[in-house]
């Protein structure tokens, strides 16, 4: 199993009818584009295992899928909150001015003044904007905006510059 840089890409969100298939939250664009990026590594707790032959479809209000060996709804529940990981290796790279969330991890911050304030934690969504998590003798929760708050990543120099108080 690849154990480098992953990236979490969905999640079992229940079971779907009564014959094993799964409703999944999917965080690919479009949903379904989820399904290219096999084989998967499924994580349930400490408890890892690999998966390839996964079927499915966007139905519009849910992705639907079909793991093999799961046949029955009381497989299926027994899924439920499952993560669905890729090795980053899987993914395209992305477009001019996009990145991958997980390519930001550990990336240091500092303002646009020089001031350092630590390294990229993580991102999260939170319906407004996206917020980056800096971690340093603090946390910090800077929106993720280009070109209000985040003026630059450079991945050669390993920052990102912020438009940020650092007293904040």
């Amino acid at each position: 199993m690849n154990t480098g840089r992953r990236i979490l890409l969905g999640r079992v969100a229940g079971a779907f009818g009564v014959r094993g298939e799964l409703k999944l939250l999917s965080w690919t664009e479009p949903r379904d584009a989820l399904f290219r990026y096999q084989p998967w590594i499924l994580r349930s707790g400490d408890a890892e295992r690999e998966v390839t032959g996964v079927r499915g479809r966007d139905t519009g209000k849910a992705v639907i899928a079909t793991f093999p060996g799961v046949d029955t709804r009381e497989l299926a529940e027994a899924m439920n909150g499952t993560e669905i990981w890729v090795p980053r290796d899987r993914l395209p790279p992305p477009a001019p001015g996009e990145y991958y969330w997980v390519d930001l991890e550990g990336l240091k911050v500092e303002t646009t003044e020089g001031v350092a304030l630590g390294t990229v934690s993580h991102l999260f969504e939170t319906g407004a904007n996206d917020v980056m998590v800096v971690s340093g003798e603090r946390e910090r929760l800077v929106p993720f905006i280009v070109g209000q708050y985040i003026t630059s990543v450079d991945f050669d120099a390993g920052k990102v510059v912020v438009d940020w108080d650092p007293d904040f």
